[in-house]
């Protein structure tokens, strides 16, 4: 078990970049936040901890085995404490006809003993918004975001209830923005009204924070509450109100960060290619790009190594990346395998970052949620703790490492987050 104080929150996070968005928002709302990566086999000093998220990777795994994980990471925060469950999913709630938001879902209600949850997936300041249980996207429909050609969750359909009702046997029911704008009494009463009919999951329209705010109100005693991180932002003023939390200035004080710069990108979305001609326009000398076939033939890592321990000491972070535009991932893909392609790129990424972390790497961004995972693990990272937001979903974030005094500056970042400048940004606001 944990040391220290209880918790308030405890979330469940079915990615790890997921994990990150939601503690940064927790913070940005005022409460000092833990990340888990997985759960905890240890005892965790939670002292001065309002929040744990822990990081699961049961987004696109069997189902199964995503219940099985979820119910475990539901027990370990019980056992902290924590007043409040919070379920994360992405907000553009990926998943499959078969789960596993559905199913995950079920069974935190089943073990909590609790009736009825919201399903809050919008993320307004990210342009993830819902109206009449329908998500949108950047002003597009899911199923015409781009998310349709997702390449393991393909969203083909943007109403959530009709999503969701093939994920359960329970019903499921709409809090419209209509409900939410008569307020947060109104809207408790209509989520009582549906669950005095056996609505066990309730899809919240979202446009706006304010909407976010009246569903945080309405919900705030809920056992379970479910969806994007954009709720998250919101809870923590309820739980003051509440009094179960106090007012605490800078929840996200990290360290002093100390050590050489380095981005590592195994990404290939578009943000993140922007981001990486951004950086090599300003650090022209400063990129190494990997390519899984030269990876599958060796020696491309030993000289990926070899230019970053030349550039290292330099004041200016450098660029590892392995993103690549579609065309040319497309032929990896083909030559290799999809599964393999990924797996040299992963692999390579991790041990770099393992060989240059202990040569004096103080400062690492890494994109893309994969590959974020596969760093954090290969470094034997189990928590993290959140610091300030760089953008909106991406926080730095400190971890004590074994043989180092000074814990090392993490940024994980979503393939799709980040300012075209993030690469160079990150550093700027780092203390």
């Amino acid at each position: 078990m944990g040391m220290g104080s209880s918790i308030v929150l405890g979330a469940i996070a079915d990615d790890f970049t997921g994990a990150t968005d939601l503690a940064n928002n927790l913070v940005r709302g005022g409460m000092r936040c833990l990340q888990v990566i997985g759960v905890p086999q240890e005892d965790i000093d939670l002292t001065h901890i309002d929040a744990v998220v822990v990081a699961l990777k049961s987004r696109s795994c069997p189902v199964d085995e995503a219940v099985a994980d979820s119910l475990a990471a539901l027990d370990w925060l019980r056992g902290q404490g924590a007043r409040q469950v919070f379920f994360k999913y992405c907000s553009t709630f990926d998943s499959t006809d078969q789960g596993n938001i559905g199913p995950v879902a079920d069974a935190l209600l089943d073990a909590l003993g609790a009736t009825q949850t919201v399903m809050v997936p919008a993320f307004p300041v990210n342009g993830r918004t819902v109206y009449q249980g329908h998500l949108f996207v950047g002003g597009r429909l899911l199923n015409d975001s781009g998310m349709q050609n997702h390449p393991l969750n393909p969203m083909q359909d943007a109403d959530l209830v009709r999503v969701l009702s093939r994920q359960t046997s329970h019903p499921v029911g709409l809090a419209n923005r209509a409900v939410l704008a008569r307020g947060a009494d109104a809207t408790r009463k209509h989520l009582s009204a549906l669950a005095d009919e056996d609505v066990r999951h309730v899809i919240c329209d979202s446009l706006d924070e304010k909407d976010l705010d009246v569903l945080a109100e309405a919900t705030v005693l809920m056992p379970l509450v479910t969806g994007g991180s954009g709720l998250g932002q919101a809870l923590p003023a309820q739980y003051r109100a509440h009094g179960w939390l106090d007012t605490i200035n800078e929840p996200g004080r990290l360290s002093p960060a100390a050590g050489s710069a380095l981005v590592l990108s195994g990404s290939c979305s578009r943000a993140t290619l922007a981001q990486v001609e951004n950086f090599l326009t300003k650090h022209p000398d400063g990129g190494f790009a990997l390519d899984p076939l030269a990876l599958a033939e060796g020696g491309q890592q030993e000289k990926a190594l070899a230019f970053a321990r030349q550039r290292l000491s330099q004041e200016a972070p450098i660029l590892i990346y392995a993103s690549a535009v579609p065309e040319k991932v497309n032929a990896a893909q083909q030559a290799l395998g999809v599964a393999r392609a990924g797996a040299l790129v992963e692999e390579a990424l991790s041990q770099l970052a393992v060989t240059l972390v202990k040569e004096g790497v103080g400062r690492l961004l890494v994109a893309g949620g994969e590959t974020s995972g596969a760093v954090v693990s290969a470094l034997g990272i189990t928590a993290l703790h959140i610091g300030e937001q760089i953008d909106p979903g991406v926080p730095w974030t400190q971890a004590p490492l074994y043989g180092r005094e000074a814990p090392l500056s993490m940024a994980l970042k979503s393939g799709n987050f980040g300012g075209v400048d993030f690469f160079t940004r990150a550093f700027e606001v780092l203390a």
